[in-house]
Order: C-alpha cells, then structure tokens, then sequence
C-alpha cells in the first residue's frame, strides 16, 4: 500500500523533486478525493493560463526591469522613469509549470530572464524617452522563484489539512467517509492565498539552480 498524502508532503519539502514531476501526483491525489476544484486548479497551472483574467494574483502585474539594447554595452537599465515602469515593466507570468521552472532553474542567482517588450508598446515607450534601441523587460529569477514557491506553498498546505483530517497514512484509495471527511479543502483559493501570506514561514524550498553538467548532459536518473 502506499501513503499518497504523507508521500507528496515530503516530496513538496524536497528542492530535488521539482514542481513539473510531483505535480501528476498532486492532480491523481485530488482525484482519488474528487477535490475537483482542487484537481482543476492544479491542472491549471501545470499547463498555465490562457488569459490573465484566468490567473491567480500571484501570477499577474509582476515587476521586471526596462532595459535597453546598447550597441556598446549589451543590455542595460532604460532611461526610463517611475511613471513609466509602473506603466510598462510590470508583466503577467501565464506559462504552465514546465516553462517557468526551467526559465527560473537556468537563471543563476542574481539574474534574470529578458523578454521582449510587444511591438506596439516598445513603440510607445520608444517615443516616450526619445530612444529608437530595442527594449525588453528583464524579470528576476526570484520573481519565477516566488511564482513557484506559492504554488508549492499552497500544495503543501493542502496535504497538511488532509493529514489533520485524518487522510494520512496508507490508502489505495479513499472510502466515502474519508472523502466526505476532507470535502471542505477542496478549495484551492484558501490555500494559495494562505500561502502568499505564509510563503516565508513555511518549510517549502526554492528552485534549485540547474549545474553546468545537468545543462551539458540533463538530469541524472
């Protein structure tokens, strides 16, 4: 028999397990206890968003960085003001699980991932500071980390609410009872909002940063 709960707990705590390979487990879980809402949200954000509207607030208005293409110099800071990084450096980060993880676990520490600003905006912007360089906003790695974190977060806190049910240990599946018993977590908003508030006291890990050998040769096993 196997323990599913108690199992995907220790995976969600485990910065070696990443978020795309335990997520299968989370969904077939949620199923197992016909969380549909639950099972829905998962399968969300594994395979991401289509429209912002569609998108829990973690994952939209994120900060990024204006730069600016130098001839010179290679990518640098846009002479841009408050006003205008309110107005175009803040993005949505709508891609399912499997982008962002490896976007965020092939930025080094300290870095950032560049994506091009839409033509229509660039040109708006462009006329704005007087500047015909290529534009693009850079978005931190703790940005793509932070995203990843609260979906973990929030998974986490879900199964910790199972365990205190009594859904822990050994099942093949659940009995009527149990699922009743565990009906009112299936509610996936009270988890990730919990975890946007609780994020840094919560025993989740970051997004390890993927070695140069990984990169070379993939992961091992």
């Amino acid at each position: 028999m196997s323990a599913p709960v108690n199992h995907l707990e220790e995976r969600i705590k485990d910065a070696t397990d990443m978020l795309e390979e335990l997520m299968p487990s989370a969904i077939t879980l949620a199923m197992m206890l016909r969380h549909r809402k639950m099972a829905a949200w998962l399968r969300a954000e594994f395979e991401g968003y289509s429209e912002p509207a569609k998108a829990p607030p973690y994952r939209r208005d994120l900060p990024g960085h204006i730069v600016a293409r130098s001839p010179q110099y290679g990518w640098i800071p846009a002479p841009v003001d408050e006003v205008q990084k309110a107005e175009h450096g803040r993005l949505d980060l709508l891609e399912g699980i499997r982008s962002l993880e490896k976007t965020c676990a092939n930025c080094k520490k300290g870095n950032g991932n560049r994506i091009a600003l839409p033509q229509e905006q660039m040109s708006e912007l462009q006329a704005q500071i007087n500047l015909s360089a290529e534009l693009a906003i850079n978005v931190s790695r703790d940005t793509y980390g932070g995203v990843l974190k609260t979906i973990r977060a929030a998974i986490y806190l879900w199964t910790r609410e199972l365990i205190a049910a009594g859904l822990g240990g050994e099942h093949n599946s659940f009995s009527e009872q149990e699922r009743k018993l565990a009906s009112a977590l299936d509610e996936p908003d009270q988890f990730w909002r919990r975890a946007m508030v609780e994020l840094d006291q919560l025993p989740i890990p970051d997004t390890r940063e993927i070695g140069f050998f990984e990169k070379v040769f993939g992961r091992a096993g």
